[in-house]
């Protein structure tokens, strides 16, 4: 497994793991665009992936302006492997170097993704208006 910043060039992979996923599906995955990738990357804040035989099997982005993970997935084929307990290490590392402020995230409530939050520490703190569980972490978390 390798880890590193992902690029602008690594966005057509990335949302091939983005679409491959079982949980939170994309109902549309035309929705999210290259640029909507391209703008967090950049504009917004920064993204990681993991390459295995130089394929992207997983890659998180943090948004920095809005204080929250905006992407962290999995290629199934690689769940249970530390790809996304890694990624989301590298990010949050990252993120509170950047700011000292807590950052949140949504997840559609009842799945693997919920759980998997709940035990990396996160803090559920409620319910989204879009139906989505709210979680929260603080740098002390």
């Amino acid at each position: 497994m390798f880890f590193r910043e992902a690029l602008v060039t690594d966005i057509a992979p990335m949302h091939v793991v983005r679409v491959a996923v079982r949980e939170n599906r994309l109902s549309n995955p035309g929705r999210i665009t290259a640029k909507d990738y391209e703008e967090f990357l950049i504009q917004h804040g920064r993204g990681w992936l993991c390459e295995i035989e130089n394929t992207v099997v997983g890659f998180a982005i943090v948004d920095l302006k809005e204080k929250n993970i905006w992407a962290l997935f999995v290629d199934p084929v690689h769940e249970g492997k530390g790809v996304g307990k890694t990624l989301q290490q590298i990010m949050l590392n990252w993120y509170f170097t950047q700011t000292d402020e807590k950052i949140w995230l949504g997840t559609a409530p009842a799945t693997r993704a919920e759980k998997f939050y709940q035990n990396s520490g996160w803090t559920k703190t409620g319910m989204q208006p879009n139906g989505e569980v709210r979680f929260e972490m603080t740098f002390d978390d």
